[in-house]
Parts: structure tokens; sequence; C-alpha cells
């Protein structure tokens, strides 16, 4: 038994025609290999620009988003340890220096007041525990006799001024109430952005 069967015939193939290939024919062939291969190279260099643009866009997302979110955080810790500091001067700090400054204030107004009227009669009328200080603080300043009553009803920090026809108010607990609202209000509005 022989192992003929078993090996690939190559009879046939003596038969054939041969092929022949001019200059021309040849040159063709180099040329349209060349193509090919060019536009095999074009086409890997055009994906793979691609896929470097995805993936730099998709790094450039994910530092973007860890980026926002380490802003988050540190707005949060920092609106986190703010607010006992705000709230303390709300509470503390700007009552007294309002306070304080009250008759400053009181004399402000009235320089502005005194300014349009010719010959004023000057009347304050303030909260008792604010008359001592503004009687101080109008008596040096200004050179018009000026009247300071104390009247029961108002409550400290509130003063009324009377130029004339002209009447001024000026409301400490009042102001003090708005920045405690202004204050509690940025407060919510921060931590509502950062949940």
């Amino acid at each position: 038994m022989t192992i003929s069967h078993l090996l690939e015939d190559y009879a046939a193939l003596a038969t054939a025609s041969p092929v022949s290939l001019t200059d021309v024919s040849l040159e063709e062939e180099r040329l349209e290999a060349f193509e090919k291969g060019y536009q095999a190279g074009w086409d890997d260099s055009v994906k793979a620009q691609i896929d470097d643009a995805r993936r730099v866009s998709s790094d450039l997302a994910q530092n973007l988003h860890e980026l926002s979110f380490t802003y988050q955080e540190a707005s949060s810790g920092i609106l986190k340890s703010m607010t006992p500091l705000l709230r303390q001067m709300v509470d503390t700090v700007l009552p007294r220096m309002a306070h304080e400054t009250l008759g400053t204030r009181v004399v402000e107004m009235l320089d502005e007041l005194v300014s349009h009227h010719a010959t004023p009669s000057v009347e304050i009328v303030a909260a008792p525990t604010n008359v001592v200080a503004i009687e101080q603080m109008v008596t040096a300043d200004l050179p018009m006799a000026v009247t300071v009553k104390g009247e029961p009803s108002l409550a400290d920090g509130q003063v009324y001024i009377r130029v004339g026809e002209t009447e001024r108010e000026i409301d400490v607990s009042e102001v003090l109430a708005e920045i405690d609202r202004s204050i509690n209000g940025f407060i919510e509005e921060n931590q509502k952005e950062i949940a």
C-alpha cells in the first residue's frame, strides 16, 4: 500500500497555461499593491486618531467630573466650618457693633437732613436705653440745638429723627434681622447646591 493518496497531485498544474507578466502589467500590479497598502495605512492612522481622541475626551470628562466632585466637597466643608462663625457674628458681634455705632449713624443722618433745611428744628426720639449715648454724640458734634427724648414704646436700637417736616427712622433690630435672613438664605441655598 502506498501513501500517494495522502499527497497532493501537481500533474494537473503542468498542463495549465503559463502566466505571463509584461513590464506594464507588472508595474500596474505594483501600483495597485502600493495603493492598497497606502489606503490600509491611512485607514489605520485615522482609526488610531479617532481612538486617541475618544480616549482623551473620556479622560478629560472623568477628570472634570472628579474636579467638580472635589470642588463640591471643598465648598461643602468650607460652608460647614463657616456656618457657626457666621451665626455667632450675627448673634453676638453685629448687635454689639450696631448699638455701639448707633450714635454715629444718628449724627450722619442728621448732617444729611440738616443740609437740606435753612433753620432746622431737630428732634430725636429713641428707646430710653439709647438716649444717653445719642445725647453725648449729638451735643458734641452739632452746632444747633437738638432735643432728644426717650420713648418707652420703641425697641432698643430704634430711633426717629425729625428735622422740620422730614422724619427718618433707624431700626438696628430690623437691619440685624435682615442680615440674619440673608445669611440663613445664603447657607440654605449653598447647601441645596452642594446636595
